[in-house]
């Protein structure tokens, strides 16, 4: 059974698929509404979101399988990954790159996949979403076209994601701007959780990525005219 080659660019996908913070994470709505959509529109028995970490592919979402992971050698997402549209195996018992596989020589006894590529906006294949059947079959370009659009919505679904820790992660920061600072009496400087001192505009970029705009405020404004 030959393994899927890797990606072109494998250590920035792996970085990217990490980025989004989702492998390993609970059963939500909003992805299970997609598989259950992409079953019923492709009459398959399952449907998965599929991701494909370094070792393994994981299951954000699934229908009509049980199993949450599998070997990633084992993937038919892995070779999914590495096309530009859709790949569609019509039947995996006379397909040399499945033929021997465990999952069509064994439960879930897979003959028919068609996996649309789950892309981000630089471009990494991270999964996929796809439909499986038991029974040798063909898909229209119209259902394929959908799915396509489906898988879509995944990495829309996955963007927010991303977009909402990176909320969490800066309201955070905020809190801890809010809290009390070490401060020298002498230099000003400002202890970080480190033990390091940096100067307040320094403190600042490190904990808010904003560069600090410099003013003269009214008290000081006399100070400054009469030097």
């Amino acid at each position: 059974m030959p393994a899927a080659p890797e990606p072109l660019k494998e250590a920035e996908r792996l970085a990217a698929l990490e980025a989004y913070r989702v492998l390993d994470t609970e059963p939500e709505r909003s992805y299970d509404d997609i598989t259950a959509c992409a079953a019923q529109l492709c009459d398959t028995p399952i449907a998965l979101v599929s991701l494909v970490d370094k070792e393994r592919q994981w299951f954000k979402s699934r229908v009509g399988l049980d199993a949450t992971e599998t070997p990633r050698d084992f993937a038919f997402c892995a070779h999914a990954i590495l096309e530009v549209g859709p790949l569609v195996v019509r039947d995996a018992t006379v397909d040399p790159r499945f033929a021997d596989n465990p999952l069509v020589t064994q439960a879930p006894d897979i003959r028919f996949y068609a996996g649309a590529p789950l892309v981000t906006p630089e471009g990494h294949g991270l999964g996929t979403l796809c439909v499986i059947d038991r029974e040798p079959r063909e898909l229209d370009a119209q259902r394929l076209e959908a799915l396509s659009a489906l898988a879509r919505l995944v990495v829309d679904q996955l963007e927010m994601r991303k977009a909402n820790a990176a909320l969490a992660d800066a309201l955070e920061r905020v809190r801890v701007l809010e809290e009390f600072l070490p401060m020298c009496t002498g230099c000003k400087k400002v202890r970080g959780d480190d033990n390091t001192w940096h100067s307040v505009d320094e403190y600042l970029w490190n904990f808010s990525g904003s560069p600090v705009s410099h003013g003269v405020c009214p008290d000081c404004v006399g100070v400054y005219r009469g030097s």
